[in-house]
């Protein structure tokens, strides 16, 4: 077991162990690996299979639900109550499933448990356009959510075969197709809807999953899980894959096989190491999605009313029309969908200039004050254009801090638990999104101020929340044992810092 390691400086001044650098030592371990080989041809490619999933079976259908409520409280003559469950359905299924996608991930496989859940989701989702009544349509949309619980996971598989300098960025690039499958199903329902109607929208937005479904057959295991599940020569051939098409040598002497260890355990993320940090986050991921899709289903509120104090007489105005009253969505308001998700992209962008400056912790930090900044603005009655920028600002801030969390919490746990801490804090943002529309819908019948002092408020808890995160991520690779203490892996430290004393490399337990 060797103890003391050379540390060798890195291009941005952070130092690591000598034999993470060192691609023609005896041995290394997967991290090692995966940063030597760098990025390239192969994660281009991983990059556009991710991002196909999270437009498809995320975005896509996540975007539905703002255009098929509407439309069946017309056609069915719904009450508000049942619209509003037939969206809150489809986050209780992705709120029940998050942890289980992440156990199954855990124990058979990242690409297994993406597969299963891609699969299902489509199935579902093509039947779905085939609801005789509303009982079916919510059983369906339900079942539907249950699969899209196992979308984060490819986030998982992708962020393990990244190496350290372009995870963030990579991760955080996810957002702009997030953005491009809003928009094209925006597109689609302006295309489909008049003509063929919801059934045929539901049908053909569930379409693209079966090329996703095709192609994960290229997709391989990720190499990480294979090790810490003791398959060491099939970890070595999928990193034999990589460097081949990315034309870099692979490291030279033996794999190390880390310390085996049971895998997906929710006790192990409650260890004295992530207790805090899994509460934490649990809250940011909660604060999150209920912010975030808390803000769409207010913008339609807001942009039909013209200003925020207009939206009180307007309520009293419905109130005294037929309850059986309903309007269809019209060109300006799937032309409002469109400006709302196209204000995402600027948002990636400054997420992605500052959470390698600033830090993850940061990074989600200012985008929880800036989103609450905003609400508090909508307090002084602006007109509509105002408005307009307040929550395109709002919208960017918030959507770039949901993507930091992506990047922040399979870099803070351990390969042993990465999928289940990311999938129980997927979970709770479910939470999260089943409870915004009983604040954005139904409080705001009775206090737009107060809705708004809600929505501000939580974010500002969030804001503190993830100041206090014990663990900052920024210019470190990902843990490999929960055996050890967080970082031992590969330290990222500056100029000053102390001489590397010890480290977990060619050690074997």
């Amino acid at each position: 077991v060797r103890t003391e390691l050379e540390p060798v400086e890195l291009e941005d001044g952070a130092a690591v162990p000598k034999e993470f650098a060192n691609p023609s030592d005896d041995t290394f371990l997967v991290e090692d690996a995966v940063e030597a080989i760098g990025f390239g041809k192969f994660q281009w490619k991983l990059s556009v299979i991710t991002g196909l999933a999270w437009a498809s079976n995320y975005a896509m259908e996540m975007m539905i639900l703002s255009i098929l409520a509407p439309q069946l409280h017309c056609e069915w003559r719904l009450p508000s109550w049942q619209v509003a469950l037939l969206t809150s359905v489809v986050f209780v299924g992705m709120m029940s499933s998050s942890t289980l996608w992440g156990n199954i991930s855990d124990q058979y496989g990242r690409k297994t448990g993406l597969k299963i859940s891609v699969l299902w989701t489509l199935y579902y989702g093509i039947l779905s356009g085939f609801a005789p009544v509303y009982s079916w349509i919510l059983v369906l949309r339900g079942l539907v959510g249950f699969g899209i619980g196992g979308v984060p996971q490819s986030v998982t598989l992708y962020a393990e075969f990244l190496p350290m300098k372009a995870r963030a960025k990579c991760i955080l690039l996810i957002e702009v197709f997030w953005a491009i499958g809003t928009v094209f199903e925006v597109l689609l329902a302006v295309l489909v809807m008049p003509t063929l109607g919801w059934r045929w929208l539901l049908i053909l937005s569930a379409l693209p999953l079966l090329l996703f479904a095709v192609l994960c057959f290229w997709l391989p295991e990720s190499a990480r899980y294979d090790v810490l599940s003791g398959n060491q020569e099939k970890a070595i051939a999928t990193l034999k894959r990589i460097a081949t098409e990315n034309g870099a040598p692979m490291p030279l002497g033996k794999l190390i096989i880390s310390r085996q260890e049971d895998r997906g355990k929710m006790r192990d993320l409650f260890t004295p190491h992530f207790r805090w940090t899994t509460l934490l986050l649990w809250f940011i991921w909660f604060s999150n999605a209920f912010s975030y899709y808390g803000l769409v289903l207010l913008t339609t509120e807001f942009f039909q009313a013209g200003d925020v104090c207009s939206i009180s007489s307007r309520r009293q105005e419905v109130k005294s029309k037929c309850s059986l009253t309903c309007e269809y969505l019209t060109e300006e308001d799937y032309t409002d969908l469109l400006w709302t998700t196209l204000s995402e992209f600027p948002g990636v962008l400054v997420t992605l200039w500052i959470i390698d400056r600033i830090g993850r912790k940061k990074t989600m930090a200012l985008s929880f004050l800036v989103f609450s900044f905003c609400s508090l603005l909508l307090f002084l009655c602006v007109g509509r254009n105002v408005l307009t920028v307040l929550l395109f600002i709002a919208r960017a801030f918030i959507s770039g801090g949901f993507q930091a969390a992506y990047v922040y919490t399979p870099e803070v746990y351990p390969t042993a638990t990465r999928a289940l801490g990311l999938g129980t804090c997927s979970g709770m943002a479910r939470v999260g999104a089943l409870i915004t529309p009983f604040i954005a819908q139904v409080m705001l019948e009775s206090s737009v101020y107060l809705t708004l002092v809600v929505y501000s408020s939580c974010c500002l808890l969030a804001a503190v929340a993830s100041c206090f995160l014990p663990i900052e991520t920024k210019g470190r690779g990902l843990q490999e044992s929960s055996h050890r203490e967080w970082g031992q892996e590969m330290v990222g430290r500056g100029p000053h810092s102390p001489e590397v004393t010890r480290s977990n490399f060619g050690s074997q337990e």
